[in-house]
C-alpha cells in the first residue's frame, strides 16, 4: 500500500469545509429474493439458491417480492419521506462478473420515498439533521472471492470465485441530500446518522442491520470547498464501511486526504476509494462512473409500483415507536442521563436490558450487570452483547439472587463467569460452585470470633474509637467464608462483639 500524505485535521479544517454524502444499502430480511422465489437464507452451499429469473438467463421473468415494497415504504415512512403514488424500475447496465444478469434492476429517476430526513443525536446531546434525498428498492449482487492474492483483492489473486446466492436479495439504498455546516464534527455526524438509522431499521424489523455480516454497507462521499464559498468540490466515494467506527474513521481520513491533496496545489480525483481497518486509511479503487455511464432504461419486465394511499397510511399507524422518541422514554423511566443512556446505546446493551426488566429485574440491576461485568466479557471476546452466552432471564435472576442476598455482588461475577462457561443458569453454578452467601448466624459468628481473636491489635484499635480499622477484620471473615458472606452483616456482627457503635 503506498503512504497517503495528509494534513493534520486541525489544519484541513481551518482551510476546508467537508461537505458529505452517505449511501447506505441495507439487506432486507424476506424469506425470498427481490425478483424471484430464491431463498435468502445465509450459510448454504455456494450457487444453491439460485435460479434462472436471478441468474438473468433468457426467457425468464421477474416477479416483485411484496414484502420488499411494502419494508421500503416502512423505512421511507419512518424516514419522513414522501412515498411515490407510482413508480419503476429501471435497469443499471454495467459489467461487472458478481452481476449475472450484466445489468441490476433497481430504481433511477422515480425512487419509492423520497425528500425526508432523519434527526440524529451526536455525543454532547446536540441534534443535527440530515435530509434524505430518496429511499430506493433494487438488489444485491453476487460474491466474489478473489484467491492466490496477499489482500483478499482482485489485484494480486490468482483467480476469483463466484457466488450467486447473494444476487438478487432485496435491497433498500438510502441516500442523503448534501449534508453540509457539520464542520470539525461531520466524522461524528456521519457515525451518529449510520448509527440512528441502524436502530430505526431495526425497530421496523425488515432487517437485522448487521454490519458486520453485510447487511448493512455505507458508502462515505466527501469533498472540501474553501472556507467561506459555496462550490461544491469534487468527491470521493469509500465503499463498503461496514462498522460505525470506520464510517467516522473513513470521513475523517478522507478530509485529511483532500486537504493535502488540494493545499499542495493538487487536483481530486472522483474515484471510488477501498477502506482499510487495519490502519483507518482508503486506497483507489476505480475512476467513479457518472449516471449516464450506465445507460439507465425503464426495465419492460416489471409493471410500475403504485402504492395504494390506504395501504400507505395503515403502513404509518403500524409503525413502532421510533428509536429517539423510544430512547427518551426509557432514559425518563430509568433515571439515567443522556451521557449515560448514550453510553448504553454505544455499548449495544439497551436491548438486552430492557428484556432484562421484563424478565423481572428492577432498571439499576439490569443496567449494572450488561454494563459492568457482561459488557467486559464481551469487550474482552470481541463480542456484541447479545452474543454472549447468556440470556436476560438468567441475567434478572442473577440480580435476584443478589437482591435476596443469596448472592453479594463477588459471588454474583463468579456465578457469571459459570454461565458463560456453559455451566447451565444461575441457580445450577451456583449449587454446582457453592457460591451461597453464609447466612447461617452461627457460622458467622465464629468466623467473626476467629477474626477478633486472630487480630487483637486491631481490635484494640477499634475499641479505642478508630472505628475504620474495622475493615481489616471484614476482610479476615471474607477470606475465611471465601468471600461468601455478607460483607456489612460481618461488619455488624464485628461491631457487636467489640461493644463499639458505627456512629
Amino acid at each position: 500500500m503506498t503512504v497517503t500524505e495528509l494534513l493534520s485535521y486541525d489544519a484541513a479544517l481551518a482551510a476546508y469545509d467537508p461537505v458529505m454524502g452517505l449511501e447506505v444499502h441495507v439487506e432486507l430480511g424476506t424469506k425470498t429474493k427481490m425478483f424471484c422465489g430464491c431463498s435468502t437464507e445465509l450459510g448454504a452451499e455456494p450457487n444453491s439458491q439460485t435460479c434462472p429469473t436471478c441468474l438473468g438467463l433468457p426467457g425468464s421473468l421477474p416477479v416483485v417480492n411484496a414484502i420488499g415494497v411494502e419494508s421500503a415504504i416502512k423505512i421511507g415512512l419512518a424516514l419522513n419521506c414522501e412515498i411515490a403514488e407510482w413508480c419503476r424500475f429501471a435497469r443499471k447496465n454495467y459489467f461487472y462478473p458478481d452481476m449475472p444478469k450484466n445489468f441490476q434492476t433497481s430504481q433511477y429517476d422515480e425512487p419509492i420515498a423520497f425528500n425526508g430526513y432523519l434527526d440524529v443525536q451526536l455525543e454532547d446531546g446536540e441534534i443535527f439533521r440530515v435530509e434524505i434525498e430518496r429511499a430506493h428498492m433494487e438488489e444485491d449482487t453476487g460474491k466474489s472471492t478473489h484467491v492466490g492474492g496477499a489482500t483478499g483483492r482482485i489485484h494480486g489473486a490468482s483467480h476469483s470465485l463466484l457466488d450467486y446466492n447473494r444476487a438478487g436479495i432485496p435491497l433498500i439504498e438510502i441516500v442523503t441530500k448534501p449534508i453540509e455546516g457539520a464542520g470539525e464534527r461531520a466524522p461524528e455526524v456521519a457515525k451518529a446518522y449510520v448509527a440512528e438509522l441502524r436502530e430505526l431499521i431495526k425497530a421496523l424489523g425488515v432487517s437485522e442491520a448487521r454490519m458486520d455480516k453485510g447487511q448493512m454497507r455505507c458508502d462515505v462521499n466527501l469533498s472540501l470547498r474553501p472556507n467561506g464559498t459555496e462550490k461544491f468540490g469534487t468527491r470521493s466515494e469509500t465503499k463498503n464501511v461496514n462498522s460505525l467506527r470506520s464510517v467516522e474513521r473513513a470521513a475523517r481520513f478522507e478530509i485529511q486526504r483532500h486537504a493535502a491533496v488540494l493545499s499542495s496545489g493538487g487536483t481530486i480525483v472522483q474515484e471510488t476509494r477501498h477502506f482499510h481497518e487495519d490502519d483507518g486509511s482508503t486506497t483507489s479503487g476505480r475512476i467513479k462512473d457518472n449516471a449516464e455511464d450506465y445507460r439507465y432504461f425503464p426495465e419492460p419486465d416489471l409493471v410500475p409500483v403504485a402504492p395504494a394511499r390506504e395501504w400507505v397510511e395503515e403502513l404509518r399507524k403500524g409503525l413502532p415507536e421510533l428509536p429517539r422518541v423510544r430512547r427518551n422514554r426509557l432514559r425518563e423511566e430509568w433515571g439515567v442521563s443522556e451521557h449515560d443512556m448514550q453510553s448504553i446505546l454505544n455499548a449495544g446493551a439497551v436491548e438486552p436490558i430492557v428484556a432484562t426488566i421484563e424478565a423481572g429485574a428492577d432498571a439499576a440491576a439490569a443496567r449494572k450487570w450488561w454494563m459492568g461485568e457482561l459488557a467486559r466479557n464481551a469487550n474482552e471476546q470481541g463480542k456484541a452483547l447479545d452474543e454472549l452466552p447468556i440470556t436476560p432471564a438468567q441475567v434478572a435472576r442473577l440480580a435476584s439472587l443478589v437482591a435476596s442476598g443469596d448472592l453479594n455482588d463477588k459471588l454474583a461475577r463468579q456465578v457469571i463467569e459459570g454461565v458463560l462457561a456453559g455451566e447451565g443458569d444461575p441457580d445450577a453454578v451456583v449449587e454446582k460452585r457453592g457460591l451461597k452467601v453464609v447466612s447461617d448466624e452461627g457460622a458467622l459468628g465464629a468466623a467473626v470470633d476467629e477474626a477478633i481473636a486472630g487480630n487483637a491489635a486491631i481490635a484494640d484499635k477499634i475499641r479505642g474509637g478508630k472505628v475504620q480499622a474495622v475493615g481489616a477484620l471484614v476482610g479476615a471473615v471474607m477470606k475465611t467464608t471465601r468471600g461468601q458472606a455478607d460483607a456489612a452483616r460481618v461488619k455488624e456482627l464485628i461491631l457487636e462483639k467489640l461493644g463499639v457503635s458505627e456512629g
